[in-house]
């Protein structure tokens, strides 16, 4: 009885031990290891032979004409001009290849420092904020640009507080101000949030002799975000229309000559199917950042990515639990082996090699960020690991000097605008 007992205890046992392995396999995720591919392996030689050692953005002139040329494509037929938003392309030579290639002068800001910038730049552009500035920036501006500069802006309003700010400052330094209305179509991150509310916003403007209507600035990036987009976008398109009724009702405006802008990178090729907006606004589309996946943007193509060295590479080994490593390493072979790269901790994702990744165990580090990948990976010091950044605004002025690919060599070097928030 007692040996038939553990006969089927050993049986038991050895039942579990075994589905444990065959659990333990079916869980092993695959190895997604390589070698970098012929651009990325003709990117690092570029990068070497421009003496280049040190973490770098790098933008892909090739990839960032196309970008333009697909933006054109799209826009054309509905003949909808395009404003460039400077806070997604900071740098100077950057917005300026953008506005030629788009036969633009419009630019959408969103500081003031950035304001400063492209008023000296561009005085003869056509400006608007982006989001509302705080009083005392416009007090700034007024006061640093001039009266004759802030008249060329369409200074952006989001409630009658702010009306009411701005009408006062510009009454103290004999202004003359362009207002432009920020309406909520959808996005509930401010603005007018109904026809009733932008009606009395219109009212007090119109009170007002320092201030001229310009326009309406609707944005809208939650519509591809949402479970129905198509339905989404139209409610936001009825939302916009409502408040160019409200605009013509309660102060007998003609739309046609006033700026309606609309749209952004994600949304820009839906209003040019279709749109009450008069203008549309875009930056990251020209050089596409992960977070711009979307389906409407799949002609674009990545044309910003970071570049880094590898400083050391090793078997990984997780700090006071080393026999974890191993473990570790059977289950994710992407885990088994360590690179430190040169800085790191950047709103970016590892794209080449494939197969790299963050290690969650391990921490970010600023300074020297391990990456982990598998034995396939054959990284070794001074290779260069590229990152493909998930936005651009936060992040290409985080390296100093932009680096410009042909397709074969680093041709030259962008400066960009002064780190701004």
């Amino acid at each position: 009885m007692k040996r038939s007992w553990t006969r089927r205890a050993a049986m038991i046992g050895g039942g579990a031990i075994a589905l444990g392995g065959v659990g333990l396999f079916a869980s092993r995720k695959p190895d997604r290891g390589g070698a970098h591919d012929a651009y990325f392996t003709g990117l690092s030689a570029a990068l070497r032979e421009a003496g280049i050692a040190h973490p770098v953005l790098v933008i892909d002139q090739t990839q960032l004409a196309h970008n333009m040329a697909v933006t054109r494509a799209a826009l054309s037929p509905a003949k909808l001009p395009l404003r460039v938003v400077v806070k997604s392309l900071p740098a100077p030579a950057l917005i300026e290849a953008v506005m030629k290639g788009m036969a633009t002068d419009r630019l959408m800001v969103f500081n003031g420092a950035m304001l400063a910038d492209m008023a000296r730049l561009h005085p003869d552009a056509d400006m608007l904020l982006g989001k509302p500035l705080p009083a005392q920036q416009l007090a700034q501006f007024l006061d640093t640009a001039g009266v004759d500069a802030a008249s060329k802006v369409q200074w952006l309003v989001d409630t009658p507080e702010r009306i009411a700010q701005y009408a006062a400052i510009a009454r103290a330094r004999n202004a003359r101000l362009r207002l432009s209305f920020e309406i909520d179509v959808g996005l509930h991150r401010g603005g007018f949030p109904d026809a009733p509310a932008l009606a009395s916003a219109v009212r007090s403007a119109r009170a007002e002799p320092a201030f001229e209507i310009a326009g309406l600035m609707g944005y809208d990036p939650h519509v591809p975000k949402m479970s129905d987009p198509d339905t989404a976008y139209a409610r936001s398109q009825d939302q916009y229309r409502a408040a160019i009724a409200t605009l013509r009702e309660v102060a007998a405006l003609d739309p046609a000559a006033l700026t309606l802008n609309g749209a952004g990178s994600p949304t820009f090729v839906r209003h040019a199917r279709g749109t009450v907006a008069s203008e549309v606004s875009v930056g990251s589309a020209f050089v596409k950042p992960a977070d711009f996946d979307l389906p409407d943007l799949a002609r674009h193509v990545p044309a910003a990515l970071i570049a880094t060295p590898v400083i050391k590479e090793g078997q990984m080994r997780l700090p006071g639990a080393e026999w974890l490593s191993g473990p570790m390493g059977f289950i994710n072979p992407n885990t088994s082996r360590a690179f430190f790269i040169y800085g790191g901790h950047w709103l970016a994702t590892p794209v080449s090699p494939p197969g790299l990744e963050y290690s969650d165990l391990f921490g970010r580090s600023s300074n020297q960020e391990m990456l982990t990948g598998s034995h396939r990976v054959t990284l070794k010091p001074d290779d260069f690991v590229f990152l493909r950044p998930t936005q651009s605004e936060a992040v290409l002025l985080q390296f100093g000097d932009i680096a410009l690919f042909d397709g074969k060599a680093i041709t030259g070097y962008w400066p960009t605008l002064n780190v701004s928030a």
